[in-house]
């Protein structure tokens, strides 16, 4: 009788490092020669090799904390706003011109700071149950504001008083042994927690939480606490990277941290982490950080070149540098955030290089490692409380069941508020009309934003699809000097391009949208600085215009005009853009609310599973909203030119941002399957009151914009928190149901005790 054979899987896969780690190594020794090749006169001198392991340092130790982070299945966006705001609370404290404190005291209220932020987010994640990429994201932009305001736009230095404390800014500097002491710290961070997450039971807890949340809360993991640790860790090693910060430079501006976190999560993903979560190695992450600020350098540093320059008749050579134009570096770093992020599900986790290196000498391949990430899915059942509710209530009560109800009431009474508060100005039709000018463009966003966030996805990149499609119809414009029609259509293909390629990495490559739409929102935004050249472009043909300006201006424009009457009062004051929005939204909202492609959308929100089951072309309908989606951006960038009669590069900023909120203050939901067109305007109008009332000046005050952008930040998150715990979890209706049960069972007690 003959011994059973067995399969044997091969060795465990190496904690520390492995193959990956080896090929970046091989990589980057090869990048640097080629930088050297091209740019002999940097990358050929030593101090450029300690320049850019100085600059990777703070990357790194960044990167090291986010690693944590996306080993658990979640994500920090907020990292870049951690890593300025700690360094302008710190010059804040510390400068003499400020609050004038010492450096301990200093560096421990900013630690404090970084602790309680990440405490925060760690907190909203888990026990308030906010989307990791919301309760960031919207992190992202309170903190950018905090600096903005902090700053008042300027920088802040503080060199002659760093005199006073050497030890500290010793840090930031050289040593004796020729290299800066920042490398240092980085090797130690490093290398503790690269031993932690390979060798202690943190390690094993992070990766069996992000492997399987559900099996390892079966298995007696505090998945919460986990997580919450993960983001504590993330938090702390922006803090110090920060202080390292501002150790090296004695000041700080406001640009400190400006897409950081794309350059993070960018250096994680390419350190061989899933995105997916249960995968990373602090080694790789160090690796990956390396090899993106090596690539920045190289695209930043440009490279030599020679140009003639005729005078007098004379050719002359002059030696010069090729630099890339304004934009183009964002523009890179978007692209490698979605080529590392599919570098995971196509590459590591298929196992290609193995299978390869076992084809060329003759084994067989490797075992297939399981592709996917959700252990179990539970069907979302949310709509059948709603629908109970609407039936057992009144008229009255039927609308405020309806999900729209708050933004549509909210509406209303911010309408009184501003006409309380300045009726002199609230009630002037022209300005009515100005405010509602205002609202049309996030109104327009709004419309395009529903339809996806309702099927279940997200679009990041509205605000910079609005920018590019703008700043591709101004170039035609203003440089090319192209008609009206011609610039209209090649904005359009552009933001569509755009919407496109959303579409396609979202359904085909099957990304996480929000992942595939913050890609496009650093290279649409860079792409449109770079038409441009980072410039604001003005002056074109008035025909162009026509689209943003009032009806009056439009008849005269065709030499038509209207007596004096109610007629050319309201053509003096209504917009063409206006009706435009409107006629876009009541199209659409009955395609959504009576059509069967809006009951589609909502279906695949609701349970993709299921609508699948149902025999619904899910990928069709999500990948019609995203483009749905760029189509209305497009069109709100095309007309936002033409009502200022000007492009400037940040056009669409922080539009993302009110676009969400307005839809999940309208009734939408985060985790998709709800919208209305009404309710989504009547959000959009809520956004754009609250901005017009914190904007007026009421006895000689108002609100700076950048402490306005906070406040819209933390309208996002009791938005989100209103639909989690409010509208899905029905808080109110337990609360009421548990009262009438107790009324009872003190009434039936009552009874009892009067027979008795």
């Amino acid at each position: 009788m003959g011994l059973p054979t067995t399969t044997s899987l091969g060795r465990a896969p190496p904690q520390l490092a492995g193959g990956w780690e080896a090929g970046l190594l091989v990589f980057l020794v090869l990048l640097y020669l080629g930088g050297a090749a091209v740019n002999p006169a940097f990358f050929g001198s030593t101090e450029a090799f300690h320049a850019v392991l100085r600059d990777t340092s703070r990357v790194g130790i960044i990167a090291v904390g986010m690693t944590f982070v996306i080993a658990n299945k979640d994500l920090d966006l907020s990292v870049g706003s951690i890593y300025g705001l700690i360094a302008v609370v710190f010059a804040r404290l510390f400068a003499s011109s400020s609050l004038d404190l010492g450096v301990a005291a200093s560096v421990i209220l900013c630690v404090l700071l970084g602790t309680a932020i990440g405490l925060l987010n760690g907190l909203l994640v888990t026990v308030l149950r906010v989307p990791a990429f919301i309760a960031t994201l919207t992190m992202l932009f309170i903190g950018r504001g905090f600096v903005l305001a902090l700053t008042h736009g300027q920088a802040i230095y503080y060199s002659d008083k760093a005199r006073e404390y050497p030890l500290f800014f010793r840090l930031g500097e050289t040593n004796i042994l020729g290299f800066n002491n920042q490398i240092v710290i980085f090797i130690v961070v490093a290398v503790i927690c690269a031993f932690v997450l390979a060798k202690t039971r943190w390690g094993y807890e992070t990766f069996a939480t992000g492997g399987n949340e559900q099996a390892a809360v079966y298995a007696g993991i505090a998945t919460n606490w986990v997580r919450v640790r993960a983001y504590l860790i993330s938090s702390l090693s922006a803090t110090l990277a920060a202080l390292l910060s501002a150790a090296q430079d004695k000041g700080v501006t406001p640009l400190y941290g400006v897409s950081w976190e794309l350059t993070v999560i960018a250096s994680v993903i390419i350190g061989g982490a899933s995105i997916l979560g249960g995968r990373g190695r602090v080694i790789g992450s160090c690796l990956g950080a390396v090899l993106v600020v090596l690539i920045d350098k190289v695209l930043r540093e440009g490279w030599p070149i020679t140009r003639t320059v005729v005078i007098d008749g004379e050719s002359i050579a002059v030696s010069a540098r090729y630099t890339l134009p304004a934009g183009a570096v964002l523009v890179f770093l978007g692209l490698l955030l979605v080529s590392a992020v599919l570098i995971e599900p196509h590459l590591i986790r298929r196992q290609l290089a193995a299978r390869f290196w076992a084809w060329l000498r003759g084994r067989p391949p490797p075992p297939a490692q399981e592709i996917g990430g959700v252990a179990l899915e539970a069907a979302q059942t949310k709509a059948a409380i709603e629908a109970d509710m609407l039936l057992s209530a009144t008229t009255i009560g039927r609308f405020l069941a309806r999900r729209d109800a708050l933004a549509i009431i909210l509406a209303a009474v911010l309408w009184l508020i501003g006409l309380t508060l300045r009726p002199d100005y609230w009630w002037s039709l022209s300005n009515t009309f100005a405010i509602l000018l205002n609202y049309t463009e996030l109104a327009l966003i709004t419309i395009g934003l529903t339809y996806v966030i309702a099927a279940g996805d997200i679009d990041l990149s509205v605000g910079a699809v609005l920018a590019l499609a703008g700043s591709t119809a101004a170039y035609f414009l203003k440089v090319l000097g192209a008609d009206p029609l011609t610039a209209v259509t090649m904005g359009l293909l552009a933001g569509m391009t755009a919407g496109l390629v959303n579409a396609l990495i979202t359904i085909g490559f099957k990304l996480p949208s929000f992942i595939a739409t913050l890609g496009m929102f650093y290279i649409a935004r860079g792409l449109a600085a770079w038409f441009v050249a980072g410039r604001q472009l003005t002056g074109w043909s008035e025909a162009y215009n026509l689209i943003g300006r009032k009806l009056n201006d439009v008849l005269l424009h065709f030499g038509l005009s209207l007596p004096p009457g109610i007629i050319r009062t309201i053509t003096e004051v209504v917009s063409v853009q206006t009706l435009w929005m409107f006629a876009v939204a009541a199209i659409a909202g009955v395609v959504l609310a009576y059509m069967p492609f809006g009951l589609k959308v909502r279906a695949t929100g609701g349970n993709i599973r299921a609508a699948a089951y149902a025999g619904i072309n899910t990928d069709r309908v999500r990948f019609v909203s995203l483009m749905l989606s760029a189509f209305c951006a497009t069109m709100a960038g095309l007309i936002n030119i033409a009502y200022f009669r000007s492009f400037n590069p940040v056009a669409g900023q922080f539009r993302e941002l009110d676009a969400i909120a307005s839809v999940i203050i309208g009734g939408g939901s985060i985790f998709g399957g709800h919208g209305t067109m009404i309710g989504s305007l009547a959000g959009a109008a809520v956004i754009t009151l609250v901005r017009a009332l914190l904007q007026l000046n009421v006895q000689g005050f108002s609100m700076p914009q950048h402490w306005i952008n906070v406040f819209i930040g933390v309208i996002l998150i009791v938005a989100v928190l209103i639909d989690i715990w409010l509208r899905q979890a029905n808080i109110l209706g337990r609360l009421r149901a548990w009262l009438m049960s107790g009324s009872r069972t003190r009434r039936s007690q009552t009874r009892e005790s009067t027979h008795g």
